[in-house]
């Protein structure tokens, strides 16, 4: 050992000895505080830095673009799946309808929208389903936005289409990409039971997962596929490639 490493350590031992006088009440306290704060932490599902994103936005948040260094580096992260307890906790509902209000946001404007573009990195997109059945305001029809969260594409056309896109995350460009015709995408719904099934985003499944009961329902989270074909499912590409730290740029 250096007298490097026996300075470096003089301190740890001082503090050592210090909560070693310590009468044991007092330990167990701050131990209990540690453990129940850790807890916490975990059984939200969030990290401290995500929720502080999620609830420190009042109406919509705000865009990652390419043109800032720091943001760069987030969108070029890839994304971890949200665990149960974030699927089921209050901040997961929240974010759902941040992550909406902001892609209708008419500043944005835009059709899709994915975690690592506000700034977290997790499997979650929104997506304007243009294959629904519309919503007639003013004689405008309006296309529903869903949520989805842990998505992946676990299957793609050989048939390509070559269509204009542009980004969110791209300010002002656009470039013709192509993209697979047709697609199966996986996904996890968090839904009520309704007779032993779980009804979400127009899908049913019958194999639910984990639980969490309510005051009025229980709350379930299962994983579903849907086949999605054209323009909505170039959406869906465009953004599940966010979720794998992918541009539309790098497809040019």
């Amino acid at each position: 050992m250096t007298a490097y490493h026996q300075a470096a350590q003089s301190p740890l031992r001082a503090k050592t000895m210090c909560l070693k006088k310590l009468p044991i009440t007092i330990l167990v306290i701050i131990l209990s505080v540690a453990v129940i704060g850790s807890c916490d932490r975990k059984t939200r599902g969030f990290s401290q830095a995500e929720l502080a994103l999620i609830h420190g936005s009042d109406s919509i948040m705000r865009v990652l673009t390419i043109e800032d260094v720091s943001d760069s580096i987030i969108l070029r992260k890839i994304s971890s799946e949200l665990p149960d307890e974030a699927l089921l906790s209050s901040d997961y509902d929240r974010l759902t309808k941040l992550l909406v209000a902001t892609v209708k946001d008419p500043s944005q404007g835009g059709v899709g929208i994915a975690g690592p573009q506000v700034g977290i990195n997790r499997r979650i997109i929104a997506v304007q389903r243009f294959d629904k059945d519309p919503i007639h305001s003013n004689g405008m029809p309006n296309y529903p936005f869903e949520v989805y969260p842990n998505a992946r594409i676990i299957w793609a056309s050989d048939s390509l289409v070559s269509g204009p896109e542009g980004c969110l995350s791209v300010p002002d460009r656009k470039s013709e990409v192509l993209r697979s015709h047709k697609i199966v995408i996986e996904y996890a719904v968090v839904g009520k039971t309704e007779a032993g099934y779980v009804k979400d985003h127009g899908n049913i499944s019958g194999s639910a997962g984990n639980k969490r009961e309510g005051k009025d329902n229980i709350r379930t989270i299962s994983m579903v596929r849907d086949t999605i074909s054209g323009f909505t499912a170039v959406i869906f590409q465009h953004e599940i490639d966010h979720l794998d730290g992918i541009l539309y740029t790098d497809r040019i």
